[in-house]
């Protein structure tokens, strides 16, 4: 089904895996491609209540496929398609999927390719990782979401220093400034991750994908503005059988269980 990508599953969490191993991951277009056909599928996919998206072969993404951009148009098998165009809509439609995401990053996330680990709402990483907002390196300012991305997850100033000097952070040094959640030994990563998003899976999905859409858009929104949000937000919540299922179980002082409808 995919030529680029690994997918799996492991009960209600997915793995999106990126499978160019020779390339470092890079983005050329084919992988983007598919992937935003792979997250468009798991967002379609009910059955599905957590992601994980990751790289093989010890990188998660070296970034833009800078080998391709040098192809002559007769050499290139997509001559038209917009590779920027399409690699802006991934970040957004990975940004904005209405289940929660995790990167799982093991090795190097470069340029767009840590844009995409921006995208997702947590980075869990190996500690061999490594961390470059690499635009500024070549004289590029970051143009796949990063300056939008960057100042959310790790404050503005933290941000700035990242992007303006091109420094090369190692895992502890990307978890000390906030751009990872969480740090594992290598050996450990994908265990941990898992358990982690099997923890996120097996919430009320419906609500998580409503909090993290508000949350999302709320910084466009006066505080009175995105209180009649989450009031409308609270409507579709209350009509769900996990809404249901979470007032049963505090009143019969229980734990829930949520089914993700």
């Amino acid at each position: 089904m995919y030529k680029y990508l690994e997918i799996e599953r492991h009960g209600a969490v997915g793995v999106i895996a990126l499978n160019r191993p020779e390339a470092r991951n890079a983005l050329g277009m084919g992988i983007t491609i598919e992937l935003r056909r792979a997250v468009r599928e798991a967002g379609e996919d009910a059955s599905l209540r957590a992601l994980i998206l990751t790289g093989r072969g010890g990188a998660f993404s070296a970034g833009a496929d800078i080998k391709e951009w040098a192809l002559k148009k007769e050499d290139n098998p997509w001559p038209d398609m917009n590779w920027v165009e399409e690699s802006l809509k991934l970040i957004q439609e990975v940004h904005g999927l209405m289940k929660p995401t995790i990167a799982m990053i093991d090795g190097a996330a470069v340029g767009a390719g840590l844009d995409m680990a921006l995208s997702c709402d947590f980075r869990y990483a190996s500690d061999r990782s490594k961390f470059i907002c690499s635009y500024t390196n070549v004289g590029f300012s970051p143009d796949c979401g990063g300056t939008w991305l960057m100042p959310r997850v790790m404050g503005l100033e933290a941000a700035k220093r990242f992007a303006f000097t091109g420094e090369l952070w190692t895992a502890q040094t990307a978890l000390e400034n906030r751009l990872v959640s969480h740090v594992s030994p290598q050996a450990d990563l994908f265990s941990d991750t898992l358990a982690f998003a099997q923890t996120l899976a097996a919430g009320p999905t419906i609500a998580i994908g409503l909090a993290k859409k508000l949350m999302n858009s709320s910084f466009t929104r006066s505080l009175s503005e995105q209180q009649l949000e989450e009031v409308a937000a609270g409507k579709i919540c209350g009509a769900t059988k996990d809404h249901a299922e979470g007032l049963a179980a505090a009143n019969e002082r229980r734990v829930p269980n949520f089914i993700g409808a």
